[in-house]
């Protein structure tokens, strides 16, 4: 059995939730999903501009987890600005 997912702390909401390439319909595009977890570990380390250590902390998670999140959400960004597809804030509950 798979241990439990632990809740991480997440102080961002935000206001919008996808992102797509400029004129090209919704209907025509895949989407990158990005979790919650995922948006808020690019948040503190590229907007709050914090180390590693400190994003950690403030997630309520190890380094090593917050690394593995980062670049998680590195991944799926960099493939939707590369291939052209649109990106989904996903909330979960």
């Amino acid at each position: 059995m798979p241990r439990p997912k632990l809740n991480r702390c997440i102080n961002f909401d935000p206001k919008v939730t996808y992102f797509k390439p400029q004129g090209v319909p919704m209907r025509y595009l895949d989407i990158v999903e990005l979790s919650m977890e995922e948006i808020e570990a690019l948040r503190l380390k590229n907007v709050e501009q914090l180390d590693q250590g400190e994003c950690a902390s403030k997630m309520n998670t190890s380094q090593s987890t917050f690394q593995r999140i980062l670049s998680s959400a590195y991944s799926k960004v960099t493939r939707a600005l590369v291939d052209g597809k649109a990106i989904k804030i996903t909330k979960e509950e």
